[in-house]
């Protein structure tokens, strides 16, 4: 791995601005999940030391927080400008320990870095409020304060742009902050660490922390000192984070599974809704919370638009993505088998499969697949299946595939391509999902308040709703007090 700047890959944690590693060198290997090579280690921390790592955190948030907002907004567009300085590194990194396509990880760069910009800018907006009295003599109102020290265990298949969505947030808020990233993807964590420290920001308030996650958990979550946890991830690591925090009554900011229904009505060109559900399903891989794993098509346009999106699937490049491919490898061996098991299981329940041909170029990649006239009843219906595999079937009017849509235990993100107003405004409201994207498969960003609803999550991130979950509301009532004359 040759970078233009080396000191950005890191194979320890960042504990109190000091680069750690673990007890007698213990130590995971970490592998390009596209050649099986193995690009380096990452440290395996002792609970003793995850510890620790509260206590620096716990020591650096007093005067971080007592920092002006506008010398914290400071110390993070530096950190901003950072990020822009070093994106191929970062891109390249990225693209070794992940998989992803170059491009794709450029992209995740930029989409990274923009969190730590707005949120710069948020929090001089982080405004209180004056209430109208209803007690004599009294002015009442609220100021916003950090939570805290913060947790946030991140996931690997965006393993930079998690982070700083999180951490640009909380660092803006006033809280310190203690990233445990996935142990297939440390390295984008660890080469944030180096630049957040490059960028003045002072040894405590941003920590990396590389270990056994069922060790990093159960320290983190049962720590009172911890007033925050946020995580990024399944549904089922999710409740298990809430039941080891609960003793504590933590507040949780969940960002869990999804099953995204992507609805195509019959006013829509088959050809042109085909290729937006393409791009909706195969970024990433498929391994993306909010793919499109259910295409439900009005029969109308049924068969055109199966036609065109096979068509369109069958033109990606599967490969290496430092070889200009559009879909990568899947994170290892085992998501490739999952990926199998749920294609099989459609087929044996009678499912058209359409696509999958050609020879992978590696044991972790696996071929776009589609399963036409999927049911209910089939693993690719119920669960999020996390890689290059979709599923589509029929609909034959909005109430029948409100039904469908919502039959899932998720509720993150949802599409529906339609040109009819009040199809548009029907279908918006009575989906049981925290966003909806019309007619457009971008739908994220900065601004905006990601998070869903169901068992997928909960607490937003992005926008000024992301910046509330660092921040608790303090009342004040300041009362008219007797004078020492009267007293």
């Amino acid at each position: 791995m040759k970078l233009n700047d080396p000191r950005l890959f890191r194979q320890y944690a960042y504990v109190d601005g000091k680069w750690t590693h673990g007890s007698e060198g213990r130590e995971e290997a970490v592998v390009d999940p596209a050649t099986g090579e193995t690009l380096g280690h990452c440290a395996l921390l002792e609970a003793s030391q995850i510890t620790d790592t509260v206590t620096a955190a716990e020591n650096a948030f007093a005067a971080w927080r007592a920092i002006n907002v506008h010398e914290r907004a400071e110390k993070l567009h530096a950190w901003y400008r950072l990020l822009h300085e070093h994106k191929e590194d970062l891109a390249l990194l990225m693209t070794y320990e992940q998989g992803k396509p170059l491009d794709d990880s450029r992209g995740e760069v930029d989409y990274g870095a923009s969190f730590i910009q707005w949120f710069a800018e948020e929090a001089k907006r982080a405004y209180g409020v004056t209430i109208p009295s209803h007690i004599p003599n009294a002015a009442l109102g609220t100021i916003k304060e950090p939570v805290g020290v913060s947790a946030m265990f991140t996931p690997w298949n965006f393993p930079l742009a998690m982070i700083t969505r999180k951490a640009g947030a909380a660092l803006a808020a006033g809280c310190t902050v203690i990233v445990k990233p996935a142990n297939e993807t440390p390295y984008s964590a660890l080469a944030l660490a180096e630049l957040a420290e490059r960028a003045g920001i002072p040894a405590g308030v941003f920590n990396v922390v590389t270990g056994d996650p069922a060790t990093v958990s159960e320290v983190l979550c049962n720590d009172n000192r911890i007033r925050n946890i946020s995580f990024t991830g399944s549904t089922r690591v999710g409740k298990l984070l809430m039941r080891q925090s609960s003793s504590s009554v933590k507040r949780m900011s969940l960002e869990l599974g999804g099953n995204a229904p992507f609805i195509v009505c019959d006013d829509m060109d088959p050809d042109a809704a085909a290729k937006e559900a393409v791009a909706a399903k195969f970024q990433t891989a498929g391994q993306d919370c909010l793919a499109a794993n259910r295409i439900f098509v009005h029969r109308k346009i049924y068969d055109a638009f199966v036609e065109r999106f096979v068509a369109h699937m069958q033109a990606l490049k599967v490969g290496n993505g430092l070889e200009g491919s559009d879909i990568g490898p899947l994170i290892h061996k085992r998501a490739v088998d999952m990926a199998k098991g749920i294609v099989e299981d459609g087929v044996g329940k009678g499912a058209r499969q359409l696509g999958g041909e050609g020879q992978a170029p590696g044991e972790n990649f696996f071929m776009p697949t589609l399963l036409a006239d999927i049911t209910p009843e089939m693993r690719v219906f119920r669960e999020e299946t996390f890689s290059p595999v979709a599923g589509v079937c029929a609909f034959d009017d909005d109430e029948e595939v409100l039904r469908l849509a919502n039959d899932t235990e998720y509720g993150l993100a949802a599409y529906v391509y339609t040109n009819d107003v009040r199809r548009i405004w029907k279908l918006m409201r009575g989906l049981e999902y925290g966003m909806v994207s019309v007619n457009s498969v971008k739908m994220t960003g900065a601004p905006i308040p990601f998070g869903g609803v169901k068992q997928s999550g909960l607490g937003r991130e992005g926008g000024a709703a992301g910046l509330e979950e660092y921040l608790d509301t303090k009342y004040y009532c300041l009362g008219n007090m007797p004078s020492a004359s009267n007293s």
